[in-house]
């Protein structure tokens, strides 16, 4: 952590800034684009505190299943908070300027979430196999000490992968100001300005990102490949549709998760292909974690009971 201090230290006092670009190429966008990012975040930071509150409050949604929800929406809530309020700023005003060390901290933290994300996706993926192929031992199962277990596992990993891909960012050189063509400090926008060769940056980059890929997502494909044998193989009708409805909003979550990252990380891109890099990149740092709460919460009946309950009581406390 020392090494990290020095080394963001020593970039600041040589001068090093950033100025994130965005969406200044569209000058006549500015206006509607900000508006439009403003309403994503409002509905972000209600759906999203709205989900926890309400699996909090109600007894009812205190199982392992919520649980997961329940911390899936705080990382994206800190997620959206990280990325979304610098984008609004850049838009509105002439300076679009970000100092090297606020970079390097929107990078950490947002690494942190989307790795966070990875991997709790994976451990809501094992929820789900164990209630649908083994129902009867659920309960015991899934504990509260192993679900804790699986969410801290999740945090950590998240930290401690970000820390080696950081470390090898910050060895790099920057100097002076540079432009970097993104509305968001994103891992190869920020070292396509370094000063010095990024070949070992990438490297880590890639290394990490499809370790995580091929991990998470072994986990959830073999979960569900249980999960599908166990559906096929029960007698009613309504019983494989009830089971798969369960699981439909996971699988939706993961496909509009994974989707961006595998676009921006384990496919080549090139300079001509920027834009769309930065379309991927406003769909997974801003429209994603607004999409989560919508997805678990129109497609969940108990969390539409809930919230019915919970707006019904708050108009009955203020009419009294």
């Amino acid at each position: 952590m020392c090494y990290f201090v020095h080394r963001i230290n020593k970039n600041q006092t040589n001068g090093v800034n950033f100025i994130l670009l965005g969406f200044s190429e569209y000058p006549d966008l500015q206006g509607p684009l900000f508006l439009v990012f403003f309403i994503i975040y409002t509905i972000t930071v209600l759906g999203n505190l709205g989900m926890i509150t309400i699996i909090r409050l109600n007894p009812k949604l205190h199982t392992p299943m919520y649980f997961f929800l329940s911390h899936l929406s705080f990382v994206d809530f800190c997620y959206s908070s990280v990325v979304t309020p610098k984008l609004l700023e850049n838009l509105i005003v002439e300076d679009r300027s970000f100092s090297f060390a606020s970079c390097i901290s929107q990078f950490f933290f947002a690494c942190t979430c989307v790795i966070t994300e990875t991997f709790m996706l994976a451990a809501m993926a094992y929820d789900r196999f164990v209630a649908v192929c083994n129902p009867l031992l659920y309960t015991v199962a899934m504990s509260r000490k192993l679900c804790s277990l699986l969410v801290a596992a999740s945090y950590f990993w998240g930290v401690a992968c970000t820390l080696g891909v950081t470390y090898f960012m910050l060895i790099l050189n920057f100097c002076g100001t540079k432009v970097i063509n993104n509305f968001v400090c994103e891992h190869s926008a920020v070292i396509a300005v370094s000063c010095s060769d990024s070949y070992v940056s990438q490297l880590s980059l890639v290394i990490v990102t499809t370790f995580n890929q091929i991990t998470s997502l072994g986990i959830v494909f073999t979960s569900y490949v249980f999960i599908f044998v166990t559906v096929m193989r029960m007698p009613s009708t309504a019983g494989r549709y009830k089971a798969f409805s369960t699981c439909a909003s996971h699988l939706t979550a993961i496909a509009i998760f994974h989707g961006p990252i595998l676009f921006l990380y384990c496919v080549p891109t090139t300079k001509s292909s920027w834009l769309l890099v930065e379309i991927a990149s406003v769909f997974y740092t801003v429209v994603v974690p607004m999409l989560n709460p919508l997805i678990y919460s129109l497609r969940n009946k108990d969390v539409k009971q809930a919230a019915r309950r919970l707006i019904t009581s708050q108009v009955t406390c203020q009419k009294s």
